[in-house]
């Protein structure tokens, strides 16, 4: 029986796939047992990949079977409606099968999202130097290429930011450097000199006041502000023995993705030193085990692993662990102004890639109560519902007088797991008239009546009628 689903394109992905590995029509075909010719044809959807041949690639690429089938072609779907909801197309509408058409041929949809991204930055960079010239300053240029930030965001999403390679290597080394929670930065302080002859120190802010962390390679010298809170001290040290021992497991995972500038590869190595590091401060098991013992209390498990309260809300989005999953969460962090600066979704939850988000969201509110929780369970426009907490953080950098920024971070899970979550206590998750309405952008939210729209929806022309005033100025009351 063929394992291709009515309206999917598996040819693409095999050969997206092959060429990934950098690997021969030959050489795949051999791998699998089947002809060049037979491969051949499978690649352009003129045979079906059968079970028994999706299963082979499976094992030999180490692939998850029901991502490989559904998860990467949804996601791409859903990032073509956003740029399809540009009023620049509005007199080219495109329905949603045909979104997933295109979603069927990955190379092409990859392709046409780059191509929008880059639209958008070069609209963006010539307001802004039209606003510098007007203003009397030199305009430099600018790189209108896809973003370094979008595209590491999308290495975490592809890999559902679970790298179990990087996991073992955490664990490798907590073991070796005989590690434990309670001399954690005694231990790393060790580990660096007696196996890489490097020597951490502590600097005054007087010394340097734009740096936290600061490795010299000649002098084999770590530099660390004292600025620096403990629970910081040890992420930072941790996520510099990440960028020394593993490279190469950091290039590896990168020349599997799609990072098209060295800015983008430099960040992912970023990304990725600080994945390992979580998992140095809060090792996988451990951590699970007491997450789901105090059912994701974020704060709790900062005081007992000594962590941030962001540091605990990134580490429990990786639990992902095959038949040692926790909740799988999204997690989003959004400045005063709204500009998302992190994101990533395993609930299954859609955030903009281009444009900000629902206003009606908890996370924006959560900047009226600063440092508190704040809960809400939401309905999103394909009806699912998802239980969300958010609250405030706070950076700074120095003391009296130093600048304070203000971000707020959402965590949360689809409705069925909320009661896994200790915030979920005491909330009515059955009371649907207390479901707050939320879509992913104005331009694709359907909901005339939302007193917060700032534009007409995609599936609707403005429609003015002077003498009706509707909740909403898109809204006309009818």
């Amino acid at each position: 029986m063929a394992a291709k689903p009515s309206g999917s394109a598996f040819g693409s992905k095999v050969r997206m796939l092959r060429r990934r590995e950098k690997l021969s029509q030959v050489q795949l075909a051999d791998r699998l047992g089947i002809s060049p010719s037979y491969l051949n044809l499978i690649e352009h959807n003129q045979r079906p990949l059968t079970a028994p041949l999706l299963l082979k690639l499976a094992q030999l690429f180490s692939l998850d079977v029901a991502a490989f089938a559904e998860e990467g072609e949804a996601r791409l779907a859903e990032g073509l409606q956003e740029v399809f909801g540009d009023a620049l197309f509005e007199e080219h509408p495109l329905t949603n099968t045909d979104m997933r058409e295109l979603a069927g041929n990955p190379m092409v949809a990859r392709a046409i999202l780059t191509l929008y991204q880059a639209y958008k930055n070069v609209a963006e960079s010539s307001h802004a130097m039209a606003e510098r010239v007007s203003d009397g300053i030199d305009a430099p240029g600018y790189d209108p290429g896809r973003l370094p930030s979008e595209e590491v965001s999308d290495v975490l999403q592809e890999n559902r930011n679970h790298f179990p390679d990087l996991e073992d290597a955490a664990a490798a080394l907590v073991k070796e450097a005989h590690l434990t929670r309670d001399d954690l930065y005694s231990g790393l302080v060790r580990y660096l000199e007696k196996a890489h002859g490097i020597r951490t120190e502590i600097v005054p802010i007087a010394a340097d006041r734009t740096t936290v962390r600061r490795f010299d390679p000649v002098a084999k010298r770590l530099f660390l502000s004292e600025v620096l809170p403990p629970r910081s001290r040890n992420f930072q040290i941790a996520h510099q023995a990440g960028l020394l021992t593993l490279q190469p497991v950091f290039d590896r995972i990168a020349a599997k993705s799609h990072l098209t500038t060295p800015d983008s590869l430099a960040l992912c190595r970023v990304a990725l030193a600080n994945y390992f590091a979580s998992a140095i401060v809060m090792p996988y098991s451990e951590f699970l085990t007491a997450a789901e013992d105090v059912r994701y209390d974020i704060e709790l498990l900062g005081h007992r692993f000594r962590t941030s309260f962001e540091q605990v809300c990134h580490r429990v989005t990786t639990l992902q662990r095959p038949g040692e999953e926790g909740v799988p969460f999204h997690l989003i962090r959004v400045d005063i102004a709204g500009n998302i600066s992190k994101r990533f979704s395993a609930s299954g939850i859609r955030f903009a890639r281009f444009a900000g988000s629902c206003p009606r969201w908890n996370i924006h509110t959560a900047f009226m109560t600063p440092g508190s929780i704040r809960t809400q369970v939401s309905q999103m426009n394909d009806g699912q519902v998802y239980f969300c907490i958010a609250r405030t953080i706070r950076k700074t950098w120095g003391g009296y007088g130093s600048p304070h920024t203000l971000l707020a971070i959402g965590l949360g899970c689809e409705l069925s797991y909320a009661r896994r979550m200790v915030y979920a206590d005491g909330v009515d998750l059955t009371n649907h008239a207390a479901t707050v309405q939320i879509g992913v952008t104005c331009r694709l939210c359907d909901r005339l009546d939302c007193q917060q729209r700032a534009m007409p929806p995609l599936q609707h022309r403005l429609s003015i009628d002077e003498n009706r005033r509707g909740v909403s100025f898109y809204a006309s009351g009818r």
